[in-house]
């Protein structure tokens, strides 16, 4: 084989850069119209979970008693530090920019890792197609523009496999450069294990995995992969060592009153059935699963099919590429095991549109299973522009456009059909907009009455009321002011000049037990939420 000179790989070089500045330019320009659109829309904070992620980075900065514990017991804390340099910003914090920022950047790097992964074994063409089939997904699109923590998931796996990838290959040949892609590979797994529990999964799989390879090739001994180990495993430790010394409970995250399996009783059906399709029934959990995959990323006309050209496609794919690493891109199947299991047995309930209960919930969960059906697809795109290669050449450029229309086709159905992450959201924030159009007004008179004064309120449940209010979170007197909360439900009017309280809360009930100079001054409902009372303190005065 006749080596390259260096002209000739100076000029690859050259070409590399240029692809993959071509790719990042479309992509940062899809990105950019999403947030346009969003921005436009109102859309940036309709998820709940979107403002409560915003509301436990913001406080970590705007508080009245700075601690770790500011981070919350549930969810892991990275996508909540990744946004402090954002919320530092009122205007930012208050209009959902500073979870858009960090979360974009996300699915950019996720978009260049995907292209990256794709390239390892497909031409251009394919590859293309396959990343425009991921990129232009416009449910993944609109989460890249909120505080939503899949985006960066998806982008610590991807990037993950990608250099599981290229490391499998540097370790016969570049010790050097397999030493550097293990510390990325760790760094993005530390990444993924803070970000969400499926990370936890994925690190244990994919490093185990690592220590068998270097174990067949005599390389277990390797100072640094065991260095890297030791960071790993520190990564879930330190989280039981916050959660306990910070909640009392190592396990605070998975037992506690905020957790999934406290969630998954208030969001139970009714009944003597069980608790949420698939609920100690794996087999229909994951059924459920897969069919959200479909409606997630495929147009509903299509979704069996195309999810099945995407196994197969991956299956064909470990068959003739299981020798060139391609093994190792089998982890971004384990969204289908994992959610299996934790719909089933974790308290994690999905509902989808087509099937009882006939709702939405948790339908973002089936983006996981986009960078693999987008990777899957892929071969199948290759295997098709390869057949028309073989027998008609001349019209190769033709079935690339056809695909090329295909995949946009299959974008512009979505977006018909209604995007089901999108509304989603729209249906959580039209359970808040009472509240959020009644009660801000009003608390802002009350405030601007009562400068510097104290108002009691809990801020897990609504934090955007704070935000629309226009007050600092060091104002409230809220659930995560442990010092002072206590004593200020013992005392409510001693300690607050307001009081927010929402029916059955702890506030409500310390109202109830002392209301001695308390003053209801408004009470505002929503459609199956709590109500709302609004109270003035009669004894507070300004200190």
């Amino acid at each position: 084989m006749r080596s390259r000179g260096p002209a000739q790989e100076t000029f690859a070089g050259v070409s590399a850069r240029i692809e993959y500045a071509t790719v990042l330019a479309c992509c940062t320009a899809a990105s950019l119209a999403a947030i346009a659109w969003s921005w436009r829309h109102h859309a940036l904070l309709i998820y709940g979970d979107a403002i409560a992620h915003l509301h436990i980075a913001r406080r970590f900065v705007d508080c009245r008693f700075h601690s770790l514990a500011e981070l919350g017991s549930v969810w892991l804390p990275l996508p909540h530090l990744l946004m402090l340099p954002f919320v530092q910003v009122y205007a930012w914090w208050a209009n959902g920019l500073a979870g858009t920022i960090p979360s974009a950047l996300a699915w950019l790097a996720a978009c260049m890792g995907m292209y990256r992964l794709l390239r390892q074994w497909l031409a251009p063409a394919a590859s293309a197609l396959a990343l425009a089939f991921f990129a232009l997904n416009p449910n993944l699109l609109y989460l890249q523009t909120t505080a939503m923590t899949e985006p960066l998931f998806l982008c610590e796996m991807i990037w993950t496999v990608a250099w599981l990838v290229e490391w499998r290959a540097s370790i016969e040949s570049d010790l050097r450069r397999a030493g550097r892609l293990q510390g990325c590979i760790a760094a993005a797994l530390v990444a993924a294990v803070y970000t969400r529990y499926d990370g936890w999964v994925i690190a244990f799989i994919a490093w185990s995995s690592m220590g068998i390879t270097l174990l067949r090739h005599g390389r277990l001994a390797s100072r640094s992969f065991w260095i890297c180990s030791v960071v790993l495993a520190a990564a879930p430790a330190g989280w039981f060592y916050y959660n306990a010394t910070s909640f009392g409970d190592w396990l605070e995250f998975a037992r506690g009153p905020y957790s999934a399996k406290a969630i998954e009783l208030r969001t139970a059906s009714h009944g003597s059935g069980p608790l949420h399709p698939g609920w100690h029934n794996p087999w229909v959990a994951l059924k459920f699963f897969l069919k959200l995959s479909e409606l997630d990323a495929i147009a509903a006309s299509w979704g069996n099919r195309m999810l099945a050209l995407g196994a197969l496609g991956t299956v064909g794919a470990w068959i003739g590429l299981r020798r060139r690493g391609f093994t190792w891109a089998l982890l971004l199947w384990v969204p289908v095991p994992f959610y299996a299991y934790s719909v089933a047995y974790g308290s994690v309930p999905i509902f989808i549109p087509p099937w009882w209960p006939h709702s939405w919930y948790n339908t973002r969960y089936g983006l996981e299973l986009l960078p693999a059906l987008a990777l899957g697809l892929a071969f199948v795109t290759q295997f098709a522009i390869g057949a028309v290669r073989e027998f008609k050449p001349q019209w190769v450029k033709f079935g690339v456009a056809g695909i090329a229309a295909l995949v946009a086709l299959n974008a512009w159905e979505l977006v018909r059909e209604r995007p089901l992450v999108y509304v989603e959201g729209t249906k959580n924030i039209a359970a808040r907009q009472p509240f959020d159009e009644n009660i801000p007004p009003v608390l802002r008179k009350l405030v601007a009455e009562r400068p510097g004064g104290a108002v009691l309120m809990n801020t897990s449940v609504y934090p955007e009321l704070v935000a629309l209010t226009g007050i600092p979170l060091r104002q409230t007197i809220n659930e995560s002011d442990q010092y002072i909360y206590r004593s200020a439900l013992a005392a409510p009017a001693a300690h607050a000049a307001l009081v927010v309280a929402f029916d059955g809360d702890p506030i409500d009930d310390a109202v109830k037990a002392h209301p001695v100079g308390l003053t209801e001054v408004g009470r505002y409902t929503a459609k199956g939420e709590p109500a709302g009372t609004i109270y003035v303190s009669d004894t507070w005065s300004a200190k």
